[in-house]
């Protein structure tokens, strides 16, 4: 389930408290005391088998004695008696409840799984939802509904919270309370036996009441569903969310390095970022960064120019920006041409301006005017000081005045002090002009803008299109089996090479010796120098041993080599097994940075990809990012930008760029190996070489296990279903082939809209479209194959000739199609093959309908969807049919008619 049913939650017609009470301080007292004081218009009713009456309100003594049927129940009762609370409920006609602890500071909670599976299973038959157990409860501003606990109902507002921690919910309401900052929602989910994270960002992503969404997160039990629900959230709306247990050691034992770095906080980071969400890390952040997206501010960068009218206050903010992800923006020459008539007196004619303590308003509105239409910089912060020889009250209102005709501009303002300045951010409050208290607080908020605009973008950056060819995965898949199969966890160095190779991941060429001779012999054949490691399936790190041996240039320094790794790892390990040695080429790459790739496991998010600098001292460095996969080019590089070593890799004095495509496609072809061998549980590329001619593996370390979760099911973004690849034959006897799309192909989609006659153009989007813009075509090509699909007709000369599509609602229960065919292949029956392969996996994912919207002149699709069994039925719109297709219907039917025909 995810929002069914939760319409009774938000919107309920009548409410009943089961274990009210008339008892001062007890919980059932405090629920029914906010339940009837919240001033909800619907009837209330109260359940308490002892009291006639509940705040004079009359009483009934069971669930089955109520007189109406409910949406909504708050249960207050014994943990023992929920379960059967909640059958009552659901015969009663009940489609939501909130769960709260009975015996509220007593210790009686719901903490078996028996009982809570014992509650759900009494829920399931009625499709009744359960928000909690054990949670704060429920608030609505609007429909004025406090199911709750809490001390204080919050006033109106427009912004969701959401939080697993009862105490982080109380904080909250009385930290808002007290700056009158107002809420739609405040959920506290509690133990989420039922209702989740994701279940609450899909229905607030469509709630027209909500403008932003908080959220308070200690774990997420859901991780495809909270991925698949944020991602869509957080295109429609600012999600900011704030994790606690960031400082707890996150990593588990590991054989890996990237098992060992890969600790479950940055990969907590990561799946925000990848959701498009904004991460802080402190209460008053979360407001802050609330109170600055709500302003509606675009950025197009990450230059930041500083207006003050005090030198410190200027370096204060400076000094801040070093924190944040971005940067002081470098004044243009025009820019100091026009600021050297504003300011009186010499200054640095650098960033940050200082216009110095006597600037009335004319000079602060003038200044601004300048630094917004300089190019050096994307956004302005205007400080301001208190000073005795100039009126701050002129100075705002100058800013203001200047903002009149800039709606949105990208400034955000900060005047210090107390008396004068409280009544000033007052003003800009007012006139959602984003106001600080501090330099540093200002500055933070502008890296809160810089980071949401990244994520944003990221979510609907074009990448770049695939440069290598699909991998050999029949090789890589029979080479994990043979370890599997002999009871290995761990490949050889060898064997690890060869998967990488595979995928079209150079590796050094590497030999296989049994002994020191041996060793010599295959040296000498490769050519020197070389290097020899020690090969055992025991040494995980063989350099902790003394396994590793560089830079031999004889035959006789490499059996001496072999005999001192036999002697050193006796002497460190002796329990291990010594199965031979490799032999490698020597590889000398001066320009070549030491870099690590590699995968992981984690608990919650499943399969994640590791970068970061390499060689020896990984750990102790710590230069590293991790990324959800799957990935593309976009994302790879947006990964690899995220570490320091992305600034060597840039080039230096005499060290040229290195190929960050190659880097970037490295990263790309490990997350698609991960989506095609489940059984790799982490992998190690170290050190990666990477410089201006591209990327080479010098070792590598792959460790494997039975698989825990079959296919792709394991991974919190499901990837690329490269098994839905076929080919169509169309009534000329051409072929297509037909796959799932990809990001990549949006300039295909953009072309085929282009090269169609406009009137098909209209029939597909319901009304002319004169552009296709970019948000457009990305939104249509980046989907979430989790609950979307769109499969592409692709020419043998590679153009896109046709796509079809579905979107499921998150239920899982319907969904919506749409189909497009090049106006030029119109007539040969590929309509009538895209429509069919996109309804077959309908069937396949379980979905009971699917519908469409045609306009009614559309004749051949509608008589296209008669012939496919739709009922096509009249819509609110005159123009519009709506064509539906009850699967299940279908299925039942031909069942049936197999039947008789046996």
């Amino acid at each position: 389930m995810t929002t069914r049913n939760l319409d009774a939650l938000f919107h309920p017609r009548s409410i009943v408290l089961v274990g009210a009470s008339n008892k001062p301080g007890s919980i059932g007292a405090v629920i029914a005391r906010n339940l009837f004081e919240a001033g909800f218009e619907g009837p209330i009713l109260t359940v308490n088998p002892k009291e006639r009456a509940i705040r004079s309100s009359l009483n009934y003594a069971s669930v089955a004695a109520l007189p109406i049927a409910v949406d909504l129940a708050v249960v207050a009762a014994p943990p023992d008696s929920v379960p059967a609370t909640i059958a009552q409920l659901g015969e009663k006609g009940c489609r939501a409840a909130v769960v709260l602890r009975a015996g509220y500071g007593q210790g009686e909670q719901i903490e078996t799984p028996g009982q809570r599976q014992a509650m759900l299973d009494a829920a399931r038959p009625y499709l009744l939802r359960v928000l909690g157990p054990n949670g704060l409860g429920f608030i609505s501003t609007r429909p004025h509904i406090n199911a709750s606990i809490a001390h204080l109902m919050p006033a109106k507002g427009d912004v969701a919270f959401v939080s697993q921690s009862g105490a982080m919910t109380s904080a909250v309401l009385d930290w808002a309370h007290t700056r009158g900052f107002g809420f739609s929602h405040v959920v506290s989910l509690g133990e989420s036996a039922d209702v989740d994270f994701g279940d609450m960002l899909d229905y607030l992503a469509l709630d027209n009441t909500t403008r932003a969404i908080l959220l308070y997160v200690e774990h997420v039990k859901d991780a495809r569903k909270f991925m698949s629900a944020g991602r869509i959230a957080a295109r429609s709306k600012p999600v900011i969310v704030i994790k606690a247990g960031r400082g707890a050691a996150g990593a588990r034992a590991a054989q890996s390095h990237t098992g060992v770095l890969a600790g479950s906080d940055l990969v907590y980071d990561a799946a925000f970022r990848r959701a498009g969400m904004l991460r802080v890390h402190e209460l008053r952040e979360l407001f802050e960064a609330v109170s600055t997206l709500a302003a509606g501010i675009k950025l197009t960068g990450d230059r930041l120019a500083i207006l003050t009218n005090g030198g410190g206050a200027g370096v204060v903010a400076v000094d801040a920006v070093e924190g944040i992800p971005g940067r002081l923006g470098i004044l243009k020459p025009e820019t100091v041409e026009a600021l050297d008539a504003i300011i009186p007196v010499p200054w640095a004619q650098a960033n940050p301006v200082d216009i110095v303590d006597d600037a009335d308003g004319a000079r602060y509105g003038a200044a601004l005017k300048a630094l917004l239409a300089d190019k050096g910089s994307d956004a302005v912060l205007v400080l301001n000081c208190p000073s005795s020889v100039a009126d701050s009250s002129q100075a705002a209102d100058a800013v203001i005045t200047v903002l009149e005709t800039r709606m949105r501009a990208p400034v955000l303002t900060c005047w210090l002090g107390e008396t004068a300045a409280a009544g000033v951010r007052r003003r800009f409050a007012a006139r959602r002009i984003p106001t600080y208290e501090t330099p540093d607080e200002a500055v933070r908020a502008f890296g809160h803008l810089v980071s949401y605009q990244r994520n944003q973008t990221q979510l609907m950056e074009t990448p770049p299109a695939r440069t290598f060819e699909d991998p050999d995965r029949a090789k890589a898949r029979a080479l994990v089996e043979k370890v599997l199969g002999e009871g290995r966890s761990a490949l050889s160095e060898v064997e690890a090479k060869a998967v990488l190779s595979a995928y079209d991941i150079p590796v050094v060429e590497t030999r296989v010796a049994a002994s020191p001779e041996d060793a010599g012999r295959c040296a000498a054949e490769i050519g020197w120098p070389v290097v020899v490691k020690v090969l055992s399936h025991d040494l995980t790190h063989k350099s902790d041993v003394g396994g590793v041996r560089l830079d031999l240039r004889s035959p006789a320094a490499v059996e001496d080599a072999c005999r001192a790794i036999i002697a050193s790892v006796a002497e460190k390990r002796p329990e291990a097994h010594i199965a031979g040695f490799t032999v490698q080429a020597m590889v000398r790459r001066p320009n070549a940075q030491e870099l690590i790739a590699g995968i992981a496991y984690d608990k919650t998010f499943g399969p994640v990809v590791l970068f970061g600098q390499g060689g020896t001292a990984v750990e102790v460095i710590g230069d590293r990012a991790v990324a959800l996969p799957p990935l593309n080019g976009v994302l790879a590089r947006e990964m690899i930008e995220r570490t320091r070593v992305a600034r060597l890799l840039a080039g230096y004095r005499d060290h040229p760029p290195a190929d960050m495509s190659a880097v970037a496609g490295t990263l790309v072809k490990l997350a698609e190996l991960l989506a095609d061998l489940p059984q790799i549980a982490e992998l190690d590329i170290n050190p990666l070489l990477a410089d201006e001619n591209g990327v080479i593996a010098l070792d590598a370390r792959i460790v494997v296990h039975e698989t825990r979760v079959e296919g792709t099911g394991r991974f919190a973004i499901k990837p690329y279903p490269s098994s839905e690849v076929c080919e169509l034959s169309l009534t000329d006897g051409s072929k297509v082939a037909l796959r799932p799309i990809r990001p990549e192909d949006e300039p295909s989609l953009v072309d085929l809209v282009h090269r169609s006659d406009p009137q098909d153009v209209r029939m597909r989007f319901l009304g002319s479209v004169k552009d296709f813009p970019h948000l457009m075509a990305a939104r249509l090509s980046q989907i979430d194959y989790d609950r979307e699909m769109a499969f592409v007709a692709i020419e043998p000369n590679g153009d896109t000739c046709g796509v079809v599509r579905i979107i499921a609602d998150p239920d899982n229960e319907a969904a919506e199609y749409a189909i497009m065919v090049r106006s030029d292949l119109k007539g040969k029956g590929l309509g009538f093959q895209l429509m069919t392969e996109i309804l077959a996996h309908a069937r396949k994912r379980g979905l009971n309908i699917v519908f469409g919207d045609v306009l009614r002149e559309n004749g051949p699709m509608l008589h296209l969807a008669e012939d496919l069994g739709f009922k096509v039925t009249a819509s609110d719109d005159p123009t519009v049919m709506r064509v539906v297709l009850d699967l299940r219907a279908q299925a039942a039917a031909a069942a049936a008619s197999a039947g008789a025909g046996v």
